[in-house]
C-alpha cells in the first residue's frame, strides 16, 4: 500500500507544482502584452499629437513686411513677427509695428488661420496718426478679420474705418 500511495502522491505534487508555473507563464505573457499594447497606445498618441499640430494651411511664421495707408498720406511700413503655437495647428502669437516720425501702428495678439483667404486676429491693434484727431491714440480691440484677395500675398484688416470715421488699409504682406 505505501508503494501505491507514494507514486500517487509524487504524481499528484508533480502536476500541481507544473500548472502553477503554467499560470505563472500565462500571468507573465498577459502582463508583457499589456506592456506591448501600453507602448503601440503612446505610439499611436503621439503620432495623432504630431498630426494635431500640423498646419492646415500655409506656413506663416516669421517676419513679414506691415503697412498702413490711408488718404492723407503715402504707405508708411514696418515688420510683423508670426510665432508658430507649438502644437497647435494654424495658431500664431503676432507681434509688430510701423513707426514714421510722429505715425506709429502697432499690432500684438494671435492670429488663428481659419481658410486660405481669412485669418482672426484677437488682441490689439493701436494707431496714433497725425491727421487722425490730432494723433491721439485708436486701439481696436477683440477679434477681426484680415482677408487676403489674391492668393495669399497681401492681408487686409476689414475693420477699416478708424476713430475718426475715416478709411485705413492696415496690410500685412507675405
Amino acid at each position: 500500500m505505501k508503494k501505491i500511495i507514494f507514486p500517487l502522491l509524487l504524481l499528484t505534487i508533480s502536476f500541481s507544482c507544473s500548472k502553477k508555473s503554467e499560470n505563472n507563464n500565462i500571468a507573465q505573457q498577459k502582463d508583457s502584452l499589456k506592456t506591448a499594447d501600453s507602448l503601440r497606445i503612446a505610439e499611436r498618441n503621439d503620432s495623432i499629437r504630431t498630426l494635431n499640430s500640423k498646419n492646415r494651411f500655409k506656413d506663416f511664421s516669421g517676419n513679414h513686411r506691415f503697412t498702413y495707408e490711408t488718404q492723407a498720406f503715402n504707405t508708411i511700413s514696418g515688420t510683423v513677427t508670426f510665432d508658430k503655437i507649438e502644437g497647435e495647428r494654424d495658431n500664431y502669437n503676432l507681434s509688430g509695428s510701423i513707426q514714421s516720425g510722429e505715425n506709429s501702428v502697432s499690432i500684438k495678439g494671435f492670429v488663428q488661420v481659419v481658410s486660405p483667404k481669412h485669418m482672426n486676429f484677437t488682441g490689439e491693434i493701436t494707431q496714433k496718426i497725425s491727421v487722425n484727431d490730432n494723433g491721439r491714440p485708436y486701439t481696436r480691440k477683440g477679434t477681426k478679420t484680415f482677408m487676403s484677395k489674391n492668393g495669399g500675398k497681401t492681408y487686409r484688416l476689414q475693420d477699416m474705418v478708424n476713430g475718426s470715421g475715416f478709411v485705413d488699409y492696415i496690410e500685412i504682406h507675405f
